[in-house]
């Protein structure tokens, strides 16, 4: 599988280092801003021709601000915006060429935000249109890939920004996930994906007016403490006085957890591998100390077609709405067969969406009644290996691809309807040498909780190098 791997990482200004790392090193002068961002782009040119993973570069803008950067704690730190967020200047094309870009006037809420960290972006990243397929495969964009094997998904919607972390292009990219796309990409290409409470960090209006808010943002990082330096530093800047704060996580807690275990999914179940290596991990919990238990999945019968439903109708008021959104350059027939077919799903039950999203906004009550018990659920990131290139190729018919992505994605979906936190960490390989992220939930507001696991999980299995 070797001849199909594709990284960046050689010793120049960014190395191996992870974030936080790099802050170091250019506090401490072994590099500087410039260097950095320079290294950064040569390392993105250099992959981009067999990942695919930019949607749009603003390299010139990054050298720019090198110059004269951003303050914050990632000061320097160079990274990228996925492409369904306002980044002044680029335009937000969702994953889709359905209409004429125009750039943005303003950073949106969320890039406004993620940029006060010091954070530097070279650009935006690539996804699936509009985020609907767990592959980003786009007919006439092309297929995001995997830097473990170029011939495999990057998974999405957040594939771009996982490829280029992955690849070591850059330590740390934004993602934000609807129905698994922090989690699925993270689990995929062997990073660290946390999606975090509802609430947790700021959002564009678009996604804060969604009747079921499932969509949140976060980012991918190759460790653990990158992952909780980042929400650190975010909380600094927006703080949800709803929830908790997260505060400044370091290392594992002493606390030992009820975890219970799940390999049965929304509706569909993990395979057979899946299945083993999920375990595994359950039995190096228990190893640890903690309380481990086989438990069946928190949801009601009627959840996978309330959120398939629901996932639709986004479908079909986005393309209703398109040419009210997008002007007259709006080309609806640019659209892929899946987004065509997740509207017409929606249209034919739109009867049913009512009770669909009352059924979706309760769910949060029975995933608190399950952590009532629980302190924490494991289960795989996703029910099977990583496919290749072309299994969820949305040219095929929609009913052949829907039916695909339900065997593939029966885990994530459940935290975006709750709004619960959830991550996933490279805990497990395949007989194929894929990486397989396995998945951590808990109750609102306890992103604490899972970090300090990832800490302590991270000792206990270090994660695999794309470097070997």
């Amino acid at each position: 599988m070797t001849e199909h791997r594709v990284h960046a990482f050689t010793d120049d200004a960014l190395g191996d280092l992870d974030a936080v790392a790099l802050v170091e090193a250019l506090h401490g002068g072994a590099v500087s801003i410039p260097e950095v961002i320079d290294a950064a782009i040569a390392r993105a040119e250099r992959v981009q021709p067999e990942l695919n993973g930019i949607a749009q570069e603003a390299f010139a803008r990054a050298r720019a601000e090198a110059q004269d950067p951003r303050p914050g704690f990632f000061a320097g730190v160079p990274t990228w915006v996925k492409d369904n967020v306002d980044l002044a200047g680029l335009a937000t094309m969702n994953g889709t060429d359905a209409w004429a870009p125009v750039p943005a006037r303003e950073d949106g809420d969320f890039a406004r935000m993620y940029l006060a960290t010091g954070l530097v972006p070279l650009g935006k990243s690539q996804l699936s249109e509009y985020g609907f397929s767990p592959s980003a495969e786009h007919p006439r964009i092309g297929p995001v890939r995997n830097p473990w094997d170029t011939r495999h998904t990057a998974g999405a919607s957040s594939a771009g920004s996982a490829a280029m972390v992955a690849a070591g292009v850059v330590p740390i990219a934004h993602a934000n996930d609807g129905g698994g796309s922090i989690r699925i990409p993270a689990a995929v290409t062997g990073l660290v994906g946390l999606k975090p409470t509802r609430g947790r960090l700021a959002q564009d209006a678009v996604m804060r007016q969604m009747p079921v808010r499932i969509i949140s943002d976060g980012v991918l990082t190759r460790s653990v403490r990158d992952t909780a330096a980042f929400f650190r530093e975010a909380e600094k800047i927006y703080r949800s006085l709803r929830l908790p704060p997260i505060g400044d996580l370091t290392r594992p807690a002493r606390r030992r957890l009820r975890i219970g275990v799940v390999t049965e999914g929304v509706g569909r179940s993990a395979t057979p591998e899946v299945t083993e290596l999920t375990l595994k991990v359950a039995a190096q919990l228990e190893e640890l100390g903690h309380r481990v238990e086989r438990v069946e999945v928190p949801v009601e019968a009627s959840f996978p077609d309330d959120f398939l439903l629901y996932w639709s109708s986004l479908a079909f008021f986005l393309l209703r709405g398109g040419r009210r959104l997008h002007g007259a350059s709006w080309n609806p027939g640019n659209l892929d067969l899946l987004s065509h077919g997740l509207a017409a799903h929606a249209q034919r039950n739109l009867h049913r969406l009512p009770g669909a999203i009352r059924r979706l906004r309760g769910s949060r009550k029975v995933a608190a009644r399950f952590f009532t018990e629980h302190d924490v659920a494991l289960t795989p990131t996703l029910a099977a290996e990583t496919p290749r290139i072309g299994w969820l190729d949305p040219t095929q018919s929609y009913e052949q691809v829907m039916d695909r992505m339900l065997d593939w994605v029966a885990f994530t979906p459940l935290q975006n309807a709750t709004g619960d936190p959830a991550i996933s960490l490279p805990l497990g390989t395949t007989a194929h040498g894929l990486p397989q992220g396995m998945m951590f939930g808990a109750g609102a507001g306890c992103e604490a909780t899972l970090i300090e696991l990832a800490y302590e999980l991270e000792e206990a299995l270090p994660f695999a190098r794309i470097q070997g």
